[in-house]
């Protein structure tokens, strides 16, 4: 009889106490390193194989660690933080398929450029290829999407020296000036998995910092350039995320533009803002009649598709400047991109004429103010909350001082942009990256965590019961986070779009509307949450402010919410 032979020699197991001491005390470095650079937040998935990671995270008193039982949910957390902090948090999970979960928060964080240290334990070599369970290739997992991967293998004491160095390079990458984001290290450990750290390594030069690569193409920045095409009298600026109010403001109140606002700018507090731009370009006179000379766009550009069709049909020269290097460009509008930071750039526009000593900018302040009281006429003679009041009483000064709103893609982001109230006190963020639904709750969780501040989450049954999994052990978490469901019990988006009219209405539900049956509140009370149901403002504002975490739903018909949106449409246009 043949006998196959072994295709490498035997690996003895090791059986002593250094390697575990070793590894332990590698994770304790990094993780001292981390929190000396301000990190101080660690969000980590349970599992076997990232054991000494999580002992190192737990054992250091600066960082507060949170843990998730569904490694999704996890990282959206992660992301949560990042995006409310500007920090990066460290967000752990084991080997195999628990790292896959990471993928569509990575991706978010990549888009979004918000910065994260991911890590992912792994099996030791010996095990890579031998059918070992839970091992899958980790190696550069998330592709391109991350700033930067590194595998530094497992950890041994011949190359301590290098355990700082390496934590500061990591958390630098995911800092990189103008484009921060997610870092993935992939961290194979071996057993015994539980060891002592002993004396950690000494602490870096204070100077190394200057030595380290920046990890960023800054581009060239050409301001000449954006002078000579926003050399104008009619210009408008569009503000989106990652503008700043003050260089904002002060821009604009030199050049006399209006400021087409997105809510995520912080922007809609300011004299010269406009925050029903969608409302007023659907009336064709009124987009005829104030088609711009230039655009200067600072951020992101915004959800509402009737602006980006008014910019392409008026063809005008559009300057765009964001930190990121990524081209956002879908509709193949922009003209100049300056790769640098908005409140860098706003000051060398001052000098331009800009609309002074014209009607330009009352013109537009004029039909805000119309656009806003015929808004709030038709809204204020609804008995029940629709979902545009839904989003316009979350973005109001009712709400609580300092809250933090956390917004999901579809209709609630794009309700917030165009009915939303603007309060200054009310700070909106939303997963515009990819624009995906899924992790809202658990972003919501991540922002609460990383502000202390009161949260409210804003989203569809759709997105609720596609994160459901982010309620498990919320009731235990210290928290002010409530958590509002717009209940039509299906996918409301849809509605709107040509499926609804050009599709029998079996068809459309069996594929769009997919209407499912959850009972939301009985779902969240199962998690031991405070429940109940809002049915006008009043309700829904006290609701909100109660002390610890609820979940309020709100009902809502999909017919009914298109013929409220055309209503409010009308009701703007015949303003004007």
């Amino acid at each position: 009889m043949l006998r196959v032979g072994r295709t490498r020699p035997r690996i003895r197991p090791y059986r002593g106490f250094m390697s575990a001491d070793v590894q332990a005390t590698f994770c304790a470095t990094l993780v001292d390193e981390w929190a000396r650079l301000g990190v101080q937040h660690a969000v980590v998935a349970p599992g076997s194989r990232s054991t000494p990671m999580a002992l190192a995270l737990a054992a250091h008193r600066s960082v507060h660690v949170s843990v998730f039982h569904d490694e999704r949910s996890a990282a959206f957390a992660a992301l949560g933080i990042g995006v409310a902090s500007g920090r990066p948090s460290v967000l752990l999970c084991t080997s195999g398929t628990a790292a896959a979960h990471f993928l569509a928060p990575v991706l978010e964080a990549d888009q979004s450029g918000v910065p994260m240290l991911v890590l992912t334990a792994d099996r030791p070599p010996e095990l890579q290829h031998v059918g070992a369970p839970q091992t899958i290739d980790q190696t550069e997992l998330y592709g391109n999407a991350v700033r930067w991967f590194h595998d530094p293998g497992v950890p041994s004491a011949e190359g301590m020296g290098a355990w700082r160095t390496l934590a500061r390079e990591a958390h630098s990458a995911t800092l990189a000036a103008g484009n921060p984001g997610p870092v993935h290290l992939n961290l194979p450990f071996r057993e015994p998995l539980v060891g002592q750290a002993r004396e950690l390594p000494p602490l870096l030069d204070e100077q190394f910092d200057d030595q380290l690569d920046d990890h960023v193409d800054r581009g060239q920045v050409d301001v000449a350039a954006a002078l000579r095409l926003l050399d104008v009298t009619r210009g408008i600026i569009v503000v989106g995320r990652g503008a700043s109010a003050a260089e904002v403001a002060s821009l604009a109140a030199t050049l006399e533009w209006p400021v087409l606002a997105d809510p995520r700018s912080g922007c809609r507090h300011l004299p010269q803002a406009i925050s029903a731009f969608d409302s007023l370009l659907r009336d064709k006179a009124f987009a005829a009649a104030h088609r711009p000379q230039a655009v200067l766009q600072l951020g992101e550009p915004p959800a509402s598709k009737v602006l980006g069709e008014w910019l392409q049909i008026a063809d005008s020269p559009h300057v765009q400047v964001h930190a990121q290097p990524r081209v956002i460009d879908p509709l193949g509008i922009v003209d100049l991109r300056l790769v640098a930071s908005p409140a860098a750039v706003c000051g060398q526009l001052e000098v331009l004429p800009g609309a002074a000593g014209t009607a330009w900018l009352q013109e537009w302040v004029s039909a805000e103010r119309r656009a806003q009281r015929a808004i709030a006429d038709v809204l204020a003679r609804e008995a029940v909350l629709s979902e545009p009041a839904v989003a316009r009483v979350l973005t109001s000064d009712g709400m609580p001082s300092g809250a933090q709103l956390v917004v999901s893609s579809s209709m609630p982001i794009r309700d917030v942009e165009w009915f939303g109230a603007g309060a200054v006190g009310v700070t909106v963020h939303s997963n515009r990256g990819v624009n995906g639904i899924d992790g809202v709750i658990a972003t919501g969780i991540g922002v609460a965590l990383a502000t202390g501040a009161p949260t409210v989450v804003l989203l569809g049954d759709v997105a609720f019961c596609h994160d459901a999994s982010s309620l498990t052990a919320l009731a235990g978490r210290d928290l002010q986070l409530a958590i509002v469901v717009v209940d039509n019990d299906g996918g409301g988006i849809f509605s709107f779009l040509p499926q609804a009219t050009t599709l029998s209405p079996a068809r459309f539900e069996q594929l769009f509307g997919t209407p499912h049956g959850t009972d939301v509140l009985a779902l969240a009370a199962a998690h031991g949450l405070r429940t109940c149901t809002a049915i006008g403002a009043a309700e829904l504002l006290a609701a909100v402010a109660q002390p610890g975490l609820a979940v309020i739903r709100v009902v809502s018909d999909r017919s009914a919410n298109v013929a409220m949106h055309d209503r409010l449409h009308v009701a703007v246009a015949s303003t004007l």
